[in-house]
């Protein structure tokens, strides 16, 4: 297939460095994460506020996940069609403005439309992430997919330890202006730089949808996305609201999902080897093992040693699912619809997570975990068949 360009971009674009060029994208990573990181320390909170109950909860934490969810195929579409980088700020300034108003919201239906307007804006930015960093280092795409987790991870780990022992006193609505000037960062730097995405070197292709449908090994992998971060969805949803039942201080929450982040960094940058090669499957099968032992524990007990051995598993089988089944979703992608593909594997985490939490939200233990087992042990399956038999795997720079 001829690959085409565009007559509408830039002449002459400042060729950077690997590492200067992955600043911006990182950056707005980290404010990504951060609201997947800060929000359920904030839920128990903005419950009381505005006098919620845990189905309203619940709508508060999925009106971002649904947005997310329909904004990445619009940001994968247009990342594949139109210049990646402008996209990419247009999706950072949503995300900020949502922000903004949900830190300004005075109403449970303005919470929802903030959180909506934060999600489209998150889901037209994030699936392009992968895609600038990998075209900034196309030797070792899974690398580079590796420290970008570990970086994001890491500082995501300081912010509820940070947030629940310095910043809770002053409200829920100082984290949301964090993230938003988080994301008005990355979009400053992103500009200043003149990240180069230049269509020369990064060609279009002409698009054959079939070739989507037709991959057994991408779907296989998007429904291994749906189980594992549907797990995870619903322990960083049930966690808080566990915990402050239990009378449980927002500062060892915080400690909580830090142990947890800190978990998910560290293990990732011992992976940052090891997934451009054999073992990847490997490290994928383990993420649902550990996902289905640490998550029960959660539950099981009020012991603080428990607690913080869930969240070093969960953690643990973060790390193994994050940047892997990115790569293997690069991997598989048809020529010309990168960006679709990591849009469609940011859809399956989100829709995954919407799922159980609102299925799950109200169940008892019994029925909860039985449902996360189930999920896992499909995840296991899935990791056991990707890469089965013969697949032409795509250049992850397409």
């Amino acid at each position: 297939m001829r690959p085409y360009s565009s007559a509408n971009e830039e002449a002459e674009p400042v060729v950077m460095s690997p590492r200067t060029a992955i600043i911006g994208p990182i950056a707005a990573h980290i404010a990504f994460v951060m609201e997947l990181t800060l929000v359920p320390l904030l839920l128990h909170a903005i419950q009381l506020q505005f006098s919620l109950s845990i189905g309203d909860l619940a709508w508060i934490f999925n009106s971002y996940g649904i947005a997310v969810a329909a904004g990445v195929l619009l940001g994968g579409w247009c990342g594949d069609a139109f210049n990646t980088r402008k996209i990419f700020g247009y999706g950072i300034i949503l995300f900020a403005a949502g922000s903004l108003l949900v830190a300004a919201a005075q109403s449970f239906e303005t919470l929802i439309i903030g959180r909506a307007l934060q999600g489209l804006g998150g889901g037209i930015f994030s699936p392009l992430v992968p895609l600038l960093l990998t075209r900034a280092s196309p030797q070792k795409p899974g690398r580079v997919l590796i420290v970008w987790g570990s970086i994001a991870g890491y500082i995501a780990a300081v912010a509820p330890l940070f947030y629940g022992s310095f910043l809770s006193e002053h409200g829920w609505n100082l984290a949301f202006v964090l993230i938003a000037a988080i994301a008005v960062f990355a979009l400053v730097n992103l500009n200043r730089r003149h990240l180069y995405d230049d269509l020369s070197a990064h060609p279009r292709f002409k698009k054959d949808y079939s070739e989507l449908v037709r991959s057994k090994n991408l779907w296989m992998t998007f429904v291994y996305v749906f189980c594992t971060y549907g797990s995870i969805t619903y322990y960083l949803f049930q966690l808080p609201v566990w915990l402050s039942n239990n009378e449980v201080k927002v500062a060892s929450l915080g400690l909580l999902l830090t142990i947890m982040w800190l978990t998910f960094s560290g293990l990732s940058a011992l992976l940052r080897n090891m997934v451009d090669r054999p073992h990847i499957r490997t490290i994928m099968l383990a993420a649902p093992l550990l996902i289905a032992l640490g998550l029960p524990l959660t539950f099981y007990d009020e012991s603080l040693l428990l607690l913080i051995l869930s969240s070093i598993l969960v953690g643990s089988g973060l790390a193994c699912s994050n940047a892997p089944s990115t790569q293997m979703i690069l991997k598989f992608a048809p020529k010309g619809m990168s960006g679709l593909s990591t849009s469609l594997d940011i859809t399956f985490a989100r829709l995954g997570g919407i799922a159980t939490v609102a299925i799950l939200a109200e169940k008892g233990f019994a029925y909860a975990s039985s449902t996360i087992y189930l999920l896992c042990l499909f995840a296991a399956f899935c990791a056991l068949r990707v890469g089965k038999g013969r697949c032409r795997l795509a250049d992850p720079t397409s």
